[in-house]
């Protein structure tokens, strides 16, 4: 009977120990953070889902980017592959306002939080949180800045990004609700570019054909306003259009100094990257209480102040 008592008592000290080192085993690894992004296409979102990947580093956490080619199809695959391969939570840049929301409720039902950057979904309990710029108002100041520019009068062309993406409606309409108010400023043309800088170009070449006397392009981007900027050296319009863009990309701030581009608004990928990542790794900490909107301020940048922003464009 003893004999029996200790070969139990060993296999029962054997079965726990096993257990605790598992368990142990299982909290050293780091958590997964996926950082889901609508295109690399694009420098801008380079450097946001690089910051997201880095932070999340730093805060201790794997970190993997993945790109979805401005294609809603390939973002599902993917949320798919994210939640089936155990990430923990998803860093995200949508593609669509409308057509991405089904991705992040399909993370919150498998209770993988979603911190939305720079785009938001229209949806006001998908997402934990969205930390999104204030593109409304950074064109209201844009727009000003326009009317003064044109001396409230002339035609322009404006270059809109992708329909399905909120961003694009609140530039323009942040634009507009200044412009509108001036009669003698006249758009001769409202089309989308898809936020691509060829595409732009390509755009804007065929715009010329049936507009040559346009003085002014607004385009709902900083990849646009360089297509933008090509097609008017193309066509010998450089020195008799004035581009305005949207970003804060460095080489549109560089165009700004060299006097090519007239005027941006700042944003700041990597503050919208870094609190993504923070937010995530408090989430993991236990923090439920995030805000559903976090705008981040624009700034405009000119001609006036370019000096001031060089080196944040770089960084």
């Amino acid at each position: 009977m003893r004999n029996k008592l200790t070969i139990l008592l060993s296999l029962l000290l054997t079965l726990l120990v096993v257990g605790s080192c598992g368990k142990k085993n299982g909290g050293d690894e780091p958590k997964k953070i996926a950082v889901i992004i609508s295109t690399l296409n694009n420098p801008w979102f380079v450097v946001l889902a690089e910051t997201a990947a880095e932070k999340a580093r730093a805060l201790g956490y794997e970190a993997k980017i993945f790109d979805s080619q401005n294609n809603t199809a390939l973002e599902t695959d993917h949320f798919e592959n994210a939640i089936a391969s155990g990430f923990s939570a998803v860093l995200f840049n949508p593609t669509d306002a409308d057509g991405s929301i089904v991705n992040v409720l399909k993370a919150k039902e498998a209770g993988v939080p979603v911190f939305c950057m720079d785009r938001e979904v229209n949806s006001p309990e998908a997402a934990t949180s969205q930390i999104l710029s204030d593109s409304y108002s950074g064109c209201v100041t844009i727009g000003k800045y326009f009317v003064q520019q044109m001396n409230k009068k002339g035609k322009y062309v404006e270059l809109l990004g992708l329909v399905g993406d909120n961003n694009t409606w609140a530039r323009s309409k942040g634009f507009h609700s200044v412009v509108d108010n001036y009669p003698d400023l006249k758009m001769v043309a409202q089309q989308s570019a898809d936020f691509d800088r060829n595409k732009a170009m390509e755009v804007l070449e065929s715009i010329l054909q049936a507009n040559p006397d346009i003085t002014a392009v607004f385009c709902g981007n900083d990849a646009m306003a360089m297509g933008a900027y090509q097609a008017l050296v193309a066509a010998g319009l450089a020195n008799k259009v004035k581009v305005f863009g949207f970003d804060g990309a460095q080489d549109v701030v560089g165009s700004i100094k060299e006097g090519k581009i007239v005027a941006t608004g700042m944003q700041y990928p990597k503050v919208m990257a870094q609190t993504a990542a923070t937010f995530a790794d408090e989430y993991f900490k236990g923090k439920r209480d995030f805000p559903k909107k976090m705008p981040v301020a624009v700034e405009m940048v000119n001609q006036q102040n370019v000096s001031d922003y060089l080196e944040v464009a770089k960084n």
